[in-house]
């Protein structure tokens, strides 16, 4: 909650600012300042009566969505100045009527449109689904009262702010400055309009690039503040020798500066909850703040610090964060970023395809360490009774079995009560007499005749091998794989390891090899997107030919999406990211704010055309030419001060350390970027395509 007090205050910043420079007139700045609270706490009004708590995810959404609300507020504030200027006389209020009706309604449906972009994260599912769901819902709430707000409450508050002296545009040099700049540049693109989209495409098409290079992963790491030390042994190994080992490792991992405590287990509990074999030992790693950390240290190098000082033999090592493994092992049931499962008829050849796979993975660049499970490699102490040799004394099975389970399993003879508390009494024979097969066999068996006889007299007890646990997944046995990767992406890793797999592993009929992990959340999510994209794509296209009445006006206004990507795409590259879910929720928002600054460019082109109309002035392709230059200038102010205003917006969180940064930064870089990209479009690009449509449209003579 601190962080949106503080990002709702630098949002007020950001606008005051803008509307200072823009428009030396601070009055109209208390236009988006008062509409900003009454959306955000219209959305926790939602919020409230739908049960919807407030946690980093649904903070952020509105966090995110504060610059696209307010640019309904900033267009109108900067249409109303535009008409002061030109007819300072009039009625003010009809002045604000007139802009309201001008522009009110394309900014209801562009900011509708913001609003039903984010259909797709509505569609994920499982726990990509449960993560974004907050966010969705509350940017969807934000955005909806914005467009409610931006043709109700925002045309009164004009009325009583934007007032007293409107400084015109022709005086302020910052757009001087800018409509200097950008006048030579539009008057090139509409006379050469042809290399103008030859140089479009050709920005278009540097997209593959950052696409190629790019990495993929599910979710970016979520820093919990501590870490979670998960290493395997070999199996069959004994409890004084884990408590050996976990005593050894914690020894080490606390006299490292940046640790403060270190607690580990090993073993499980009483509970079907803990399925932890012995062979698993768990090591929580609580660290100290980061101030007290050595210079320069970072997550990473202390993971390979530790990595290195601790290398036992038949001990692979694995290192995650506490919160996070509990999820995935939940999900999936693998404890690294990705698991392989093997699935078969057979236990000994899954075990024998599991290690060959290990050893195959454990080459991939990219591999910090491999683990397959020994599915056939447990140890077993087997005793055989032999019925005809008990029988001579007397006995039977259950006798003997009787003797064996009170003699090394022990036996709860009593109960002793502490209090509140109840302990069982357990009697069993001392260590030494059953921690070696020698002392088993001389194991005492009392007979009906009151004789005791060595067990080994009535039975053969050896040590056998078999399943120390058995998995099955749709009704196969399972023998999983446990990777853990370094300095490398989710996707590319698995990208390399797939086709090593492919090449120098091959799988007898009736079994199978599939890919768990984060890989498996990130294919899900990948699937679910690719569906739903479309079809949201098909939804905004309906909106904007309803609001344009015209299908070639809404093709060019869905023109500005691929090229918001531009910059989303380098921007991301350049920050060396990788494709996640978080990433794709940003292009997801940065489409929506696209599309709205393309329907503002384009209702202002259609009325500097069509007041050309009316003076008759629009009679060859030289006069159309110039009324979309003067459109496109006109618009300068307020596509600027919408870019302003949505970067400034972001930028905060782009530099900032809050708690849940690490999501938050991936969702706004597209956005950031994208609206570079996408302003130059708006600016350049949507003109001449629309000269020459205009020009198609209304039969002009070439030139």
């Amino acid at each position: 909650m601190a962080t949106l007090k503080e990002k709702l205050t630098e949002e007020f910043l950001v606008v005051a600012l803008v509307t200072l420079l823009f428009l030396f007139h601070l009055r109209s700045a208390l236009v988006t300042i008062l509409m900003l609270p009454v959306g955000i706490l219209g959305s926790f009004l939602i919020m409230y009566y739908q049960g919807l708590g407030a946690n980093i995810m649904s903070l952020g959404g509105i966090a995110i969505a504060l610059g696209a609300m307010m640019v309904g507020a900033i267009v109108m504030v900067e249409n109303a100045h535009r008409r002061l200027e030109a007819d300072p006389g009039r009625d003010r209020w009809e002045t604000m009527r007139d802009v309201a009706v001008e522009v009110g309604p394309a900014l209801f449906f562009s900011l509708l449109i913001i609003t039903v972009s984010f259909l797709p994260v509505f569609a994920l599912e499982a726990q990509e689904g449960r993560l974004f769901a907050p966010l969705a819902f509350t940017k969807t709430y934000a955005m909806a009262w914005a467009a409610v707000l931006s043709i109700t409450l925002v045309p009164v508050l004009m009325g009583y702010f934007v007032r007293g002296r409107i400084v015109p545009e022709h005086r302020n040099p910052l757009n001087r400055l800018l409509t200097a700049l950008f006048r030579p540049v539009i008057r090139a693109v509409l006379r050469f309009p042809k290399v103008t989209l030859v140089v479009a495409a050709l920005a278009l098409a540097t997209l593959w690039y950052p696409v190629k290079n790019l990495g993929s992963e599910f979710m970016p790491p979520l820093w919990e503040g501590d870490l979670l030390y998960m290493p395997t042994t070999d199996p069959g190994i004994s409890i004084g020798k884990a408590r050996q080992l976990l005593q050894q490792t914690d020894k080490i991992i606390q006299s490292f500066p940046e640790v403060a405590t270190t607690f580990g287990k090993v073993g499980r509990a009483e509970t079907a909850t803990d399925p932890a074999p012995l062979t698993m030992i768990e090591t929580t790693i609580t660290l100290k703040p980061r101030e007290e950390w050595r210079e320069g240290m970072t997550v990473e190098k202390l993971k390979r610090e530790l990595n290195r000082a601790i290398d036992f033999p038949g001990l692979t090592n694995a290192w995650t964060m506490p919160i996070k493994t509990r999820i995935d092992m939940l999900a999936t049931g693998i404890k690294t970023p990705v698991g392989i499962k093997v699935a078969g008829p057979d236990l000994d050849k899954i075990q024998e395809l599991g290690k060959r796979i290990e050893e195959v993975v454990a080459q991939v660049p990219g591999t910090a360490s491999a683990y397959a499970e020994r599915t056939a490699s447990g140890r077993y102490v087997e005793v055989d009774v032999h019925r005809d040799l008990a029988a001579r004394y007397g006995l039977n099975v259950a006798d003997v079995q009787e003797v064996i389970q009170t003699a090394v399993g022990g036996m709860n003879v009593t109960e002793t009560v502490e209090g509140l508390e109840r302990y069982p009494v357990n009697l069993r024979y001392p260590r030494e007499y059953r921690d070696r097969l020698e002392e088993l066999r001389q194991v005492r068996v009392a007979t009906p005749t009151g004789a005791q006889v060595p067990l080994t007299q009535v039975a053969d007890i050896q040590v056998t091998t078999g399943p120390p646990v058995i998995k099955s997944e749709n009704a196969r046995l399972n023998g999983w794989i446990y990777v853990d990767i370094s300095g490398v992406d989710v996707g590319t890793y698995v990208d390399r390891a797939q086709r090593a797999v492919a090449e120098q592993v091959d799988l007898p009929p009736g079994y199978s090899i599939a890919w768990s992990g984060q890989y498996e959340y990130m294919q899900r999510a990948k699937q679910r997107l690719q569906l739903v994209v479309p079809l949201t794509l098909v939804v905004i296209a309906l909106l904007l030919y309803l609001n344009f009445r015209n299908v070639i006006d809404a093709a060019i206004v869905l023109f500005t999406v691929p090229f918001s990507l531009i910059g989303g795409f380098w921007l991301i590259y350049a920050l060396g990211y990788n494709m996640s879910v978080a990433i794709g929720v940003g292009f997801i928002a940065l489409a929506g704010t696209a599309v709205e600054l393309g329907v503002v460019m384009l209702v202002y082109l259609g009325v500097a055309v069509a007041r050309r109309r009316r003076e008759g002035t629009l009679d060859t392709a030289a006069d159309l030419r110039e009324a979309v230059r003067e459109g496109a200038l006109g618009q300068t102010r307020s596509v600027m001060m919408t870019v302003a205003a949505v970067a400034g917006g972001l930028l905060p969180i782009m530099i900032g350390e809050p708690i849940g940064s690490q999501v938050m930064k991936r969702i706004a870089a597209p956005m950031v970027g994208g609206m570079v990209t996408s302003t130059i479009l708006t600016l350049v690009v949507i003109p001449v395509i629309y000269a020459g449509v205009e020009r198609w449209r209304q039969g002009l003579p070439r030139e």
